[in-house]
């Protein structure tokens, strides 16, 4: 049987769709860009889990959740990678890739988002099975 922590849950949920309106990236003369701006697709993807993970939370399918955050975390470890290697891969100009690379750096709101997935993943527990 799997226990929820509601407010861990909620407070991560909250956490992620905060995240998505911080600053992401600090990109020069044109400043901060937060995840819409970096990619427009990765932004609704993220959003999309996320609006998923809210709504098995309010059937209270507790595994379904769980599952959700899974899912949630490990679609951060691949935005920090493209996000990374798009910045880094921008051009086809090894020069340009170099100096875009060295000029583009993340900001805070990746770890608002780490927070927010830590959250949701350590709300759910295995808890025991009570039988009288």
């Amino acid at each position: 049987m799997l226990i929820l922590n509601k407010f861990r849950a909620w407070l991560g949920i909250l956490l992620c769709l905060i995240s998505g309106f911080c600053p992401m990236l600090k990109v020069p003369i044109k400043g901060n860009w937060n995840l819409y701006q970096s990619d427009a697709r990765l932004f609704f993807l993220t959003y999309t889990i996320i609006s998923i993970a809210v709504l098995f939370l309010f059937i209270r399918k507790v595994g379904a959740f769980r599952f959700m955050s899974f899912v949630m975390s490990i679609w951060f470890v691949l935005a920090v990678a493209a996000v990374y290697f798009t910045a880094n891969n921008y051009t086809k100009y090894g020069f340009a890739n170099k100096l875009i690379g060295k000029v583009v750096h993340f900001q805070w709101g990746w770890i608002v988002l780490l927070v927010g997935v830590i959250f949701m993943l350590f709300s759910t527990k295995k808890g025991e099975n009570i039988t009288v």
